[in-house]
């Protein structure tokens, strides 16, 4: 079976985001100064081939673990579909 995952990477709450900081910063040029608290993370999408659904679940979680998200300073979370992936 083919499986989708599209995965979401964003900072920890409690830390800063410096990225997030110098848009929300650049949102009062552009007249939008109600625009606030911008983070700015990571969307990963990718395909899994697995016999079944926890299966699918359990590699995509040790590719967060291992690779896609730093725990320290990252939280994850993803959504995993039935279906290949949009291309």
């Amino acid at each position: 079976m083919k499986f989708c995952a599209e995965i979401n990477v964003m900072p920890l709450k409690a830390l800063l985001d410096p990225q997030g900081k110098a848009i929300t910063a650049s949102m009062k040029n552009l007249d939008l100064s109600q625009v606030s608290n911008v983070r700015v993370g990571k969307h990963i999408s990718l395909e899994v081939e697995a016999e079944t659904p926890a299966e699918a679940k359990k590699m995509v979680e040790t590719a967060c673990k291992k690779l896609l998200a730093n725990p320290i300073m990252e939280y994850y979370e993803f959504e995993l579909i039935e279906s290949e992936c949009d291309k």
